[in-house]
């Protein structure tokens, strides 16, 4: 697991192990907000180390912006934390989490030791806050990549957290692609200092209008390739011609995984484009 100070008493974790996954920790003096688990408990518990041992605070909140499991399934490790989120997460990852954990138990003896922790503390419109030591959190909504997205607003340091919102390659198979390009335009507007992405590297101040244009780029791109895919007869390959490439996004990003993401959202907007 990779660990960087982003700012003063804010700290972003990327695991090393599963895509290149983000979590975040912002500390005050008596206690911590931890901003999404790690997909795998020994990163998680590896998080949890370093809050109690090295800032030694314990956590108070841990926030979940959306329901997937390499984001929210390592609530169960922070025992006697408030557990925060968007109320369509709770609801998702009720109707979800437990049966996909259930499964995926099988797979991974690793997970057996992962208890789904349902949200307790929920909104479902406007805007949420929390304030911890000198720090003043936003949650807002930002749904695209999930219906029940949000992100984290570091008021002080202008520092987001913007899950799944914002990723190397922007990722609609589980919710809207326009909802994502305005969560995307939305983020671009916000004045901010880095972007903590879902998946992936920070991004700087310097990097964000670059970063936002390119996704939104790569959006307009996958809208158009999957419209004409949609068009191909049962059994032909929707995918040729219709490669990474051919949306000016790199294959290098998220480790090699950017190829098969890009796929999932071809095969996603094609099946919507042929039920209508």
């Amino acid at each position: 697991m990779h660990r960087e100070r982003v700012s003063e008493n804010v700290f972003w974790f990327q695991s090393e192990v599963y895509a290149q996954v983000t979590a975040g920790v912002v500390a005050g003096p008596q206690w911590a907000v931890v901003i999404d688990t790690l997909a795998l408990p020994d990163e998680t518990l590896g998080m949890r180390e370093f809050i109690e041992h090295e800032l030694s605070v314990p956590v108070r909140y841990v926030i979940n912006t959306h329901y997937h499991a390499d984001h929210a399934w390592g609530n169960c490790f922070f025992p006697g934390a408030t557990v925060v989120a968007h109320a369509r997460c709770r609801a998702l990852l009720d109707e979800y989490g437990v049966p996909s954990l259930e499964a995926a138990r099988k797979q991974n003896p690793a997970l057996r030791q992962v208890k789904i922790i349902l949200p307790q503390l929920t909104f479902d419109s406007g805007e949420m806050y929390l304030r911890v030591g000198k720090k003043n959190l936003t949650l807002l909504p930002t749904p695209g990549a999930s219906e029940d997205g949000i992100a984290v607003l570091v008021e002080e340091d202008r520092v987001l957290f913007a899950g799944d919102a914002f990723m190397p390659i922007p990722y609609i198979v589980d919710g809207d692609v326009d909802e994502i390009a305005a969560s995307i335009k939305r983020i671009g507007r916000m004045g901010l200092e880095n972007i903590v992405q879902g998946h992936g590297d920070i991004i700087l101040r310097g990097e964000i209008d670059a970063a936002v244009k390119e996704n939104l780029t790569y959006i307009t791109n996958l809208k158009r390739l999957a419209k004409t895919a949609a068009r191909r007869k049962p059994g032909e390959d929707i995918m040729e011609g219709n490669g990474l490439d051919a949306t000016g996004k790199s294959r290098v990003y998220l480790g090699g995984l950017a190829e098969s993401l890009h796929k999932r959202n071809m095969e996603a907007l094609v099946r919507k484009a042929r039920k209508k």
